[in-house]
């Protein structure tokens, strides 16, 4: 029997991408529609051919449904999420799971007593490069990590092509950094190890709008390694690009080519390495851990990270200090 998902919301710019792997799956399909646009809700369930339901508690209530894709704005991410893990349905859901480590705890909590399976995209943490990149990490060919460098910026704010409620600080928590640098920092803390002892974080508003389009986290661990995560709604041509350097070597990805570069204390000058075979991605993972009655540990973590990483970094940018980690609230 395949497992029916439940649409919630096509507030994110990749809903019909999600919408897309449920219907591509052989063993899910997408069974109902929620959004708190009911007018966008009632489209998207037409062009699905399938019910659009008004009421979130009704929809989730509803015992053909197991499971939900969650694109509702950011900050209804708790909302939604615990009433759906209350009802027993597993989780898929955009990053970030919540703009702050209380509400992160709320959802991760109802999780855990019902016993529903819960995932989060995070993409690039599945692609070539990076299953590449930890392998050669795992041989320490670096030796030491001194630093990481990740960038990944687009030109959506200055050529007007990402929705304008993507600027709602009500509905985002943020902009440039919360959004698309996720997947900077997300890789970042992957490297290093886990998270920082503290982090720093600038905010730029070149189009002034209400959210950032330009910004940098600066992550200091104890050990004396750095990270810089930088991200942009307003750069042309910018290259996805990952640097990162050790004690005994330094590595280069996308700079600009998607080629992975080592040069190494071993090594006469600079090589590329092949990119492995990537990863199945963070839905086919889901639909695998439901069926298996296992759990997304790895993605679980790294996604709990982030959220503590952008609450962090909310309030670096907007207090001008350094934050600890150990700042912030659970509860």
């Amino acid at each position: 029997m395949k497992i029916r998902i439940a649409k919630l919301s096509y507030w994110h710019v990749h809903a019909w991408e999600y919408t897309d792997f449920a219907l591509q799956h052989p063993d899910t399909e997408i069974a109902a529609v929620w959004d708190e646009l009911p007018e966008r809700g009632r489209k998207a369930a037409e062009k699905l051919g399938v019910p659009f339901v008004a009421d979130l508690d009704e929809l989730l209530v509803r015992d053909d449904i197991d499971a939900v894709i969650v694109d509702a704005p950011t900050t209804m991410h708790r909302d939604v999420m615990v009433k759906a893990a209350r009802a027993g349905k597993h989780i898929f859901t955009e990053k970030v799971v919540a703009p702050t480590t209380a509400e992160l705890n709320d959802i991760l909590a109802a999780v855990q007593e019902s016993g529903v399976k819960l995932i989060v995209s995070l993409p690039r943490l599945y692609d070539a490069y990076t299953v590449a990149i930890r392998e050669v990490l795992q041989q320490e060919s670096l030796g030491q990590l001194t630093q990481v460098r990740v960038r990944l910026a687009h030109d959506g704010s200055i050529s007007n092509w990402l929705p304008q409620h993507f600027y709602n600080l009500e509905q985002t928590a943020g902009g440039a950094l919360i959004d698309l640098g996720c997947h900077p920092m997300y890789l970042s803390s992957l490297f290093l190890g886990g998270l920082p002892e503290s982090l720093t974080a600038t905010y730029g508003y070149v189009t002034n709008r209400d959210v950032e389009d330009n910004a940098i986290a600066v992550l200091s661990y104890p050990n004396g390694a750095v990270a810089v995560v930088e991200a942009g709604f307003a750069a042309k041509h910018s290259p996805f690009q990952i640097e990162i350097s050790g004690t005994a070597g330094s590595l280069l990805y996308g700079m600009p080519e998607d080629r992975l570069l080592i040069r190494t204390d071993k090594t006469e000058g600079w090589s590329e390495l092949p990119l492995a075979e990537r990863s199945p991605n963070a839905f086919n993972q889901w639909v695998g851990h439901i069926q298996n009655g296992t759990n997304a540990d790895e993605n679980i973590e790294l996604a709990s990270n982030l959220t503590r990483l952008m609450e962090a970094a909310n309030l670096s940018a907007a207090q001008g200090r350094r934050i600890l980690l150990s700042e912030l609230s659970e509860n």
